[in-house]
C-alpha cells in the first residue's frame, strides 16, 4: 500500500525549500499528492489552501487529512485574523504537517471578500501579526507565499516591506510568486500570466536577506529553469507544469537532490499508487476523482493519447477499479525512452 511506503530521506545539504509543487485549488488533493510522491522523495508538497475558519468550524479530517507517504508536506492557510490562525496552526501541528504557509498571493475573488491572499500585500503589519500568532502556536516553521504586489503598488517597496516585516515576526522563509497581483480587471487565471514576471527584483530580495530562505514561483516551467534559478535563490516552486507532467517529479531527485527516484519508472510509480487506489476506493472515492489526475502521465510516448482515452472513458463508470488503471498502462510502450535530455537541454 502506498501508504506504508517511507519517504522521508531529505538530504540535509539542501533547503527543505529546494523544490516544491505549488498550492493548487481542486488540483493538489491527497489523492494528486500520493502520486506525486511515487514520483519524488524530495519533492516538497502543499495542500490545497483551506481556511482557518473552515479548519475552526469545518469537517477536519476531510479538510486536513492526508496520507502518511505524502510527508514532507505543508498545509497552506488562508485568512487574515491572527487569533484564528493561531488556533488553526495549533490543530494542523496536532495532524502532524511539516509547515504551515500563509496565503498572501490568492487575488480570486472568494479570497479578496474574505479580505486575505493578495489584499494583505497592503497591510505588511497585520501579515507579520498573523505570523507571530501562528509561530507562538506551534513549534512548526511558519511560511509566507506572496505576491511582489498588487495593483499600483511599486514591487521592490512592496515586496521588501513584506518580506522585512514577515521575517522580523519570525517566519522561517519566504516564496514570492514574481508578478504583481491586479485584484480588479484580471481572472486568477490571467494573475498567472499576463503580470510580467520580475526575477531579478526576487534575486535581490535575497541578497538583501543573506540568511532568509527565499523560494521563487511563478513561469519556471522546466528542471533546467530551477537549476538555472537555483544559483540566485534557496528554492524553486513550480505549480501547473509539475501537475501536468509527473515526468518532470521523476526527475527531481537525481537531478537536483543527487539521489535516485523512488521508483526506477513512471510505470513502477503508478503500479506502486494500484494498492492506494483500492484502499480509497474502498472508502467510498470515485476512480474518475482520482485518476483524473494522472492524465498528464506519459505525455509524448506512444500509447499516451490511449491510456488517456482508456481513462477518461472507463473511471467513471460505476463500479470502476484499479483494474482500469492497470489495462491503461498497457496501452503505453514503456520502452520508450524519457525525455530527460529534452527537458534539461530546454
Amino acid at each position: 500500500m502506498a501508504g506504508q511506503i517511507e519517504f522521508r530521506e531529505i538530504g540535509t545539504k539542501f533547503s527543505p525549500w529546494r523544490f516544491s509543487v505549488a498550492p493548487m485549488m481542486e488540483w493538489t488533493d491527497r489523492h494528486y499528492r500520493v502520486l506525486a510522491r511515487l514520483h519524488s522523495r524530495n519533492v516538497r508538497l502543499y495542500t490545497e489552501m483551506v481556511t482557518s475558519a473552515a479548519i475552526l468550524h469545518g469537517d477536519r479530517e476531510r479538510l486536513l487529512g492526508y496520507d502518511a507517504v505524502e510527508h514532507p508536506l505543508a498545509v497552506q492557510l488562508g485568512g487574515s485574523d491572527a487569533r484564528e490562525l493561531a488556533q488553526a496552526a495549533k490543530i494542523c501541528a496536532a495532524f502532524g504537517y511539516d509547515e504551515i504557509n500563509l496565503n498572501v498571493g490568492c487575488p480570486s475573488d472568494r479570497v479578496q471578500n474574505g479580505a486575505f491572499g493578495a489584499c494583505l500585500m497592503r497591510d505588511p503589519a497585520l501579515v507579520a501579526a498573523c505570523v507571530a500568532a501562528m509561530k507562538d502556536a506551534s513549534d512548526l516553521p511558519v511560511t509566507v507565499k506572496c505576491r511582489i504586489g498588487v495593483d499600483d503598488q511599486e514591487p521592490r517597496p512592496a515586496l521588501f516591506a513584506m518580506a522585512r516585516a514577515v521575517v522580523g515576526a519570525g517566519a522561517d522563509a519566504l516564496i514570492v510568486h514574481a508578478r504583481k497581483a491586479w485584484l480588479k480587471g484580471l481572472s486568477p487565471k490571467e494573475n498567472r500570466d499576463i503580470p510580467p514576471l520580475d526575477y531579478p527584483l526576487v534575486h535581490e530580495l535575497k541578497r538583501a536577506l543573506p540568511e532568509v530562505a527565499i523560494a521563487i514561483n511563478g513561469g519556471v516551467a522546466t528542471l533546467a529553469d530551477a537549476a538555472g534559478q537555483l544559483e540566485s535563490v534557496d528554492g524553486v516552486m513550480i505549480g501547473r507544469a509539475a501537475y501536468h507532467d509527473l515526468s518532470m517529479l521523476q526527475e527531481v531527485d537525481p537531478v537536483l537532490f543527487g539521489v535516485p527516484a523512488p521508483f526506477a519508472s513512471g510505470r513502477l510509480a503508478v503500479e506502486a499508487f494500484l494498492p492506494y487506489i483500492e484502499n480509497k476506493l474502498s472508502e467510498g472515492a470515485r476512480l474518475a476523482d482520482i485518476t483524473r489526475h494522472m492524465l498528464g502521465l506519459f505525455a509524448g510516448r506512444p500509447g499516451a493519447r490511449a491510456f488517456r482515452r482508456h481513462l477518461a472513458t472507463h473511471a467513471v463508470r460505476r463500479g470502476a477499479d484499479g483494474q482500469v488503471v492497470a489495462d491503461a498502462l498497457a496501452l503505453v510502450d514503456h520502452s520508450f525512452a524519457p525525455r530527460a535530455s529534452e527537458r534539461l537541454s530546454a
